[in-house]
């Protein structure tokens, strides 16, 4: 009998697990994940969990009873330390060693360190698992002055989080506006006046140079480039992640910022797929190679993948021609605006307004030449939904989406899906 052995219990493992037994794969499905706590959401840490809207039993995603039921074997709190290739097998902390017939990689990826003097004083914190959330919740019951680097997704939502607490928040950027890698200008300069109306304070064009500790012995002061100081009781890093790619890398699986796979998520190794946040492929929809981090693209490839190992194990040879073809979309929340993004857009892309920004209520299309590439919605699903179904179809077909055509809110964007 084949076993699929998956390295990784965030979503993107879990949900290849699942889908296996769902689509009837009956080989052995092992789970391995180095917390020793059962599988969790990771999206509500930043969000509802860290403004305390929601407990930790509401996080789970895959509980022990569910993965016995499922005929799962779930080996939590143990950490691989290698993959042998040669051998087919994974060998975990204690030397116990796991065979496989196929191996997944779902490794996720780690949090960027602040690479400056006093990095590591108490005090400064990072947000990616579940214990860090735990702390970072606790310690926000008591602060009254929060720093947090980085103006990306998840600096913007705790910087909401903690400024919902009653703190007086500040955050440092160092590009020139936030969010600056994933969205337009003009939805960056929306969420900074977002923040602004409710009292945290945005610096950007300015950097970390180091963090000493205050003269209470307590606080912490945070020096930056312009000479400026910041005093806080928690300063909370969020300046991006690194794809984990380690285990992979020691196995002499091909990597290039992000483990490299084909069109069905298969390594260079043809026993070893991979997914998720450490996997660079080539996008399909955006033609080029890309590495996504976000919830829809694990649990994208989760499906896509258990599918095709399904199909293997039944040696269905006309479903294993299908390659990976999803379109990427993603969501943050800070207040009371719900931005969700379909498409991935190019560093030069120009923009399109559709609606009103004042009315809280808008998209933006983002077109590179005449080709619509993403669209940003804030508060409008009916918006967002429309632009994933447009956005689906090949680039060739969605140049009859004119500007005008886009920027006519008149217009549901479900109508221009259909226009030849």
């Amino acid at each position: 009998m084949s076993a699929t052995v998956i390295i990784g219990a965030g979503m993107a493992g879990v949900q290849t697990a699942l889908e296996l037994r769902h689509r009837g794969y009956i080989g052995d499905v092992v789970l391995i994940g180095d917390e020793a706590v059962e599988p969790y959401d990771r999206p509500p840490l930043s969000k509802d969990y860290l403004k305390g809207a929601v407990e930790r039993k509401s996080l789970g995603i895959l509980p022990a009873q569910v993965a016995a039921q499922r005929s799962i074997s779930l080996k939590l709190g143990q950490r691989v330390t290698e993959i042998r290739p040669r051998q087919q097998h994974v060998v975990l902390e204690d030397r116990t060693a796991i065979e496989y017939e196929n191996l997944v990689i779902a490794t996720g990826a780690h949090n960027r360190t602040l690479p400056v003097p006093g990095a590591d004083l108490p005090g400064v914190r990072y947000l990616r698992r579940l214990g860090e959330a735990d702390s970072l919740r606790e310690a926000l019951h008591s602060a009254k002055r929060v720093a947090v680097v980085g103006a990306g997704f998840i600096g913007l939502e705790v910087a909401a989080a903690a400024s919902a607490s009653g703190a007086h928040v500040t955050v440092i950027e160092s590009m020139c506006r936030v969010m600056a890698r994933a969205l337009s200008p003009a939805m960056s300069r929306y969420f900074l006046d977002e923040h602004a109306r409710h009292g945290v304070r945005i610096l950007t064009e300015v950097g970390v140079t180091e963090l000493t500790q205050g003269g209470d012995g307590r606080s912490l002061v945070v020096h930056l480039s312009d000479g400026s100081k910041v005093e806080a009781d928690i300063v909370v890093v969020g300046v991006g992640v690194s794809p984990a790619t380690e285990l992979a890398e020691a196995a002499g699986v091909e990597t290039t910022d992000g483990v490299v796979v084909d069109g069905t998520l298969r390594t260079s190794d043809p026993h070893i797929y991979a997914l998720g946040d450490c996997v660079r492929f080539d996008c399909v929809v955006t033609g080029r190679e890309v590495r996504l981090e976000s919830i829809q693209n694990a649990a994208d490839q989760a499906r896509f993948l258990a599918a095709h190992l399904t199909a293997r194990e039944r040696g269905n040879v006309d479903s294993l021609s299908a390659t990976y073809s999803a379109l990427p979309w993603f969501w943050t929340e800070q207040y009371g605006a719900k931005l969700q993004i379909a498409g991935v857009a190019s560093g030069n892309a120009e923009s399109v307004v559709r609606g009103d920004p004042e009315t809280g209520k808008f998209s933006i299309g983002r077109f590179d030449g005449d080709v619509l590439q993403a669209v940003e919605s804030v508060n409008h699903v009916k918006d967002h939904l429309g632009a994933r179904k447009l956005l689906a179809v090949q680039p060739e077909r969605r140049t009859h989406v004119t500007r005008t055509a886009f920027g006519d809110a008149s217009i549901p964007l479900a109508i221009l899906v259909q226009q030849p």
